[in-house]
């Protein structure tokens, strides 16, 4: 079978249940994106699945990949991944829109992670405290914060069990000696529940638009034995830099340019070293509380201080 061929069968298998569409139709559909325009698969497939969504009226999060898979919490450092979890439902917080019927944090063995229900999946209350087997739900990001969505093809299964949750909480100090591309001002989709960047002013999932402003860093701190990616929200960010979003977005407009943003930001903080400390998130720490050192930590000699008092 055809890479293309492949692809085509997974489209066809996620609306089968949704529109009475053939499988040699999105194949056609592919291979046009793919041999004539010459646009690479990922981009292909995501264009094919958006016309088909809008065709049946759906959304992203009410389609599945088929082929979801069993994940820890500490797992999830990827956006847009179907998965499996078993979780403890550890908080539950008051929705901030009437398309949210439940949002909260779940908790495993492995750490914490942020969930939202969607009001129009039409799925069973979580509990605070019960644990839960959530089948087929979906990840995203938002500045380094990863959570999963519940929706309208998830399966949820109360377990008659308790769940120890563990602590994700990481300690991080060093110099701060990269920053990452993505840092400074930048934009992200407009659409409602969606964060993504815009990349050359365009989401990967809804396409051109203009985007909202938001500030951030993704900084790379090493420790002297470790490197660790750091991701500083717009709060963090200016708490760290001085700079506010408002401030940012006038040096930008001054300069016609906002990399110039970036290039201000990293003047600043590149070569400092710092004590940071927040969740961790896949493979990223999330600045919570950031305190500026004066240089590099000697051990030793703390050591001996701690012993003479």
């Amino acid at each position: 079978m055809s890479d293309v061929r492949q692809h085509a069968d997974d489209i066809h298998e996620q609306f089968s249940d949704h529109l009475d569409v053939d499988v040699e139709d999105v194949e056609e559909r592919l291979t046009t994106l793919v041999d004539e325009y010459k646009v690479p698969m990922d981009e292909a497939r995501r264009s094919v699945t958006n016309h088909y969504l809008e065709e049946a009226g759906l959304d992203r999060e009410d389609i599945s990949s088929g082929d979801s898979e069993a994940a820890n919490v500490e797992d999830v450092d990827e956006p847009e991944e179907w998965i499996d979890l078993t979780a403890k439902v550890i908080e539950l917080w008051d929705p901030r829109s009437d398309s949210v019927a439940q949002v909260g944090l779940l908790g495993d063995p492995t750490g914490t992670i942020k969930f939202t229900k969607w009001a129009k999946s039409d799925l069973p209350a979580l509990e605070e405290g019960k644990v839960y087997e959530l089948r087929n739900v979906v990840t995203d990001e938002y500045q380094g914060r990863y959570s999963v969505k519940l929706n309208s093809t998830t399966v949820i299964e109360e377990l008659d069990e308790d769940l120890e949750v563990g602590n994700d909480t990481s300690e991080v100090e060093g110099a701060l000696v990269d920053m990452q591309s993505g840092s400074g001002l930048i934009k992200r989709c407009p659409e409602e529940g969606c964060t993504r960047v815009l990349q050359n002013g365009r989401c990967n999932e809804h396409g051109e638009g203009e985007g909202e402003f938001d500030l951030r860093i993704k900084a790379v701190v090493d420790d002297g034995i470790d490197a660790h990616e750091v991701i500083f929200d717009k709060d963090a960010t200016e708490n760290l830099t001085g700079l506010s979003l408002e401030e940012a977005k006038e040096m930008a407009m001054d300069a016609l340019d906002t990399t110039i943003v970036a290039d201000e930001i990293r003047e600043d903080i590149v070569g400092t070293y710092y004590r940071i400390e927040g969740p961790t998130f896949g493979r990223y720490v999330l600045a919570d509380d950031v305190e500026e050192l004066d240089g590099p930590i000697d051990g030793e000699e703390l050591l001996i201080k701690a012993r003479s008092m």
